[in-house]
C-alpha cells in the first residue's frame, strides 16, 4: 500500500512541476522575468516557512546555519531561478524541462573536484559528457532548421541548471541543522529578495500586465507547483531518498510537453526528444551504482 502511495505522490509531483514550465511561460506575458520569479518566491517562501512554524519545527536559523542559507538562497533561488525565468522567454516549455533534467548529471561533474569522496570513474565521466552532448542536441544550433530551439535560450537554461547543480555541491559541505521545510523557506525568502534587487538592476519595469492567463499562471505557481510541490518533495525525499526522488526530473518533461502543447500550442521537435534520451543515458551511467543498489533494495523488500 505504501509503495502505491509513494508512486501516486511521485506522479503528482511530476505533474505539478512539469506543468510549472508552461505556467512560467504563460506568466511571462504579463511579468518581467526576474520580478515574476521574485514575487513567486516571496509568497512560496512565506507559505513553506509558515508550514514549518505550524509543525512546531525549529524555524529560526542559528549563526552556524547562515552560510548554508546564504549559499543556497543565492545559487538555488536567485541565480538558478533568475536564469530559468529569463531563459524560458526564448524556448518552449518542453525544451526548458529537458535542459533542466541535466541537473543530476551536472551535479556529478561539479562534485568531482569539490568532493573527493564522490570522484567519478571513467564511465561516470562519459555519462557527464553524454549529458552535455544531449543539451547541445536539444539546442540544435542549425540556422537552417525549422522550429529549432533558440541556442541562446538553451545556453541560459544550461547556466541555470549549472547554478542549481553547483548549489547542491556547495551546500552539502555547509552543514545545517535546520529542518528541511524551514531551510527551504529561508532560501526562498532570501533568494526572492535577491531577485528583486536583480530585477531593479536589470532595469525591469516594476509593473504587471494583468490578464486571466497571467493570473491563473501565478496562482498555479505559488500554492500548487510552489508550496504544495515543495512540501510533497520534502515528504518523498524522506521516504524515497535522493536518488529515486531525483528521477522526477526525467518524468516532468513529459508533462511539460503535454501541457505546453495543450495550453500554449507548443510543438516538440525531434532534436528535443533525441537530446532528452541522451541526457537520460548520461544519468544512467553517472548513477549506475546507486540505481543498482536501489533495485537491489526493492528486490530484498519483495
Amino acid at each position: 500500500m505504501t509503495r502505491y502511495r509513494n508512486a501516486a505522490a511521485f506522479l503528482l509531483l511530476a505533474v505539478l512541476w512539469g506543468a510549472s514550465y508552461p505556467a512560467v511561460k504563460a506568466g511571462l506575458d504579463g511579468f518581467p522575468p526576474l520580478l515574476f520569479a521574485a514575487l513567486r518566491f516571496d509568497l512560496v517562501g512565506v507559505l513553506v516557512l509558515g508550514y514549518a512554524v505550524a509543525r512546531n519545527q525549529r524555524w529560526r536559523p542559528s549563526r552556524a546555519d547562515l552560510s548554508s542559507v546564504v549559499a543556497g538562497g543565492t545559487l538555488f533561488i536567485a541565480v538558478h531561478n533568475g536564469l530559468l525565468f529569463i531563459g524560458q522567454g526564448y524556448v518552449t516549455s518542453a525544451v526548458s524541462a529537458v535542459v533542466l533534467s541535466s541537473i543530476p548529471v551536472l551535479s556529478a561533474g561539479f562534485a568531482r573536484p569539490v568532493l573527493p569522496s564522490e570522484r567519478l570513474r571513467p564511465v561516470g565521466l562519459v555519462g557527464v559528457l553524454l549529458g552535455l552532448v544531449g543539451v547541445v542536441v536539444v539546442a540544435n544550433p542549425d540556422p537552417t532548421a525549422v522550429s529549432s530551439p533558440d541556442p541562446f535560450g538553451v545556453g541560459i537554461l544550461l547556466l541555470s541548471a549549472s547554478a542549481f547543480a553547483l548549489g547542491g555541491v556547495v551546500t552539502r559541505s555547509l552543514r545545517t541543522t535546520l529542518p528541511v521545510a524551514a531551510y527551504q523557506g529561508w532560501l526562498m525568502l532570501l533568494g526572492g529578495g535577491m531577485l528583486h534587487v536583480m530585477s531593479l538592476a536589470r532595469g525591469e519595469q516594476q509593473q504587471v500586465d494583468v490578464s486571466l492567463s497571467v493570473v491563473v499562471a501565478f496562482v498555479y505557481l505559488v500554492p500548487f507547483a510552489g508550496a504544495l510541490g515543495y512540501l510533497l518533495y520534502f515528504d518523498l525525499l524522506d521516504r524515497l531518498g535522493p536518488i529515486e526522488i531525483n528521477l522526477v526530473g526525467y518524468v516532468a518533461p513529459v508533462f511539460a510537453a503535454l501541457v505546453g502543447w495543450a495550453a500554449l500550442d507548443e510543438s516538440l521537435t525531434p532534436s528535443v526528444a533525441v537530446g532528452f534520451a541522451i541526457i537520460v543515458a548520461g544519468f544512467l551511467l553517472v548513477k549506475r551504482d546507486a540505481i543498482r543498489a536501489e533495485l537491489r533494495s526493492y528486490s530484498d523488500r519483495d
